[in-house]
């Protein structure tokens, strides 16, 4: 498993944590990134065959909507992008112990990957599920949302292909909203401020549910390639 060190100062959307990997994290990285983990390269390895689609995670925290969407939709190849490695190695962990043949895991920068990894109108579906929002205005910059990423998109997804955001931060919701809508390339699948409700797949999380009973709120918006 390689390690993902910046190589350039180009400024990240992402922190690197320096969590502490658990036995167990540790035990299904050394174990099992061989059988389910692509390392960084130029172009993507050969994929496993037999699938209808492939879907894209950004960012898939410790993995459990991941696993989720994997196992509810065998016919679909579902490749995770993940920077953390505690994170990583949980959904190692969990792959493994499900068997699930239709998943498979990069550790590096998602822009990088989407750059150098990711072909042409390759990916069905993209996920982009409660990316850090970098709240302060100051930091607006490092959000992962912008110009470059919404080219990186639109090179990445086949005609009439998805991509799908959450966020529980309505300021991130609308900055979205405002890129896509915007965006001539992309069909709103949404309603007149790009909101739809919470797919059945996508799995709420504890974090989450705790939230909505708070009367905190959660914005789920789509967007197609035309």
């Amino acid at each position: 498993m390689s390690v993902d060190e910046p190589r350039n100062r180009s400024i990240r959307s992402f922190v690197r944590r320096g969590g502490r990997l658990t036995p167990s994290q540790r035990k299904a990285i050394d174990n099992y990134w061989s059988l389910y983990g692509y390392d960084f390269q130029q172009g993507m390895p050969q994929l496993p065959g037999g699938f209808d689609a492939i879907k894209l995670e950004i960012g898939i925290g410790n993995g459990d909507a991941l696993i989720h969407m994997a196992s509810a939709d065998p016919g679909s190849l579902y490749l995770g992008i993940e920077v953390h490695e505690p994170g990583i190695g949980r959904c190692l962990g969990q792959i493994h112990q499900l068997q699930l043949t239709n998943l498979r895991l990069i550790n590096h920068d998602a822009i990088e990957v989407l750059e150098q990894m990711i072909e042409p109108a390759m990916l069905d579906r993209v996920f982009l599920f409660f990316p850090d929002p970098w709240h302060k205005k100051r930091h607006h910059k490092r959000r992962i949302v912008n110009q470059r990423f919404r080219d990186l998109i639109y090179r990445a997804l086949k005609p009439g292909a998805a991509i799908h955001f959450a966020t529980d931060w309505q300021d991130y919701a609308q900055w979205i909203a405002g890129q896509f809508l915007g965006d001539e390339r992309f069909v709103n699948c949404g309603d007149a401020e790009g909101y739809i409700e919470c797919p059945e797949y996508r799995p709420q999380t504890r974090f989450e549910q705790r939230g909505l009973r708070l009367g905190h709120g959660v914005w789920d918006l789509l967007f197609a390639k035309k």
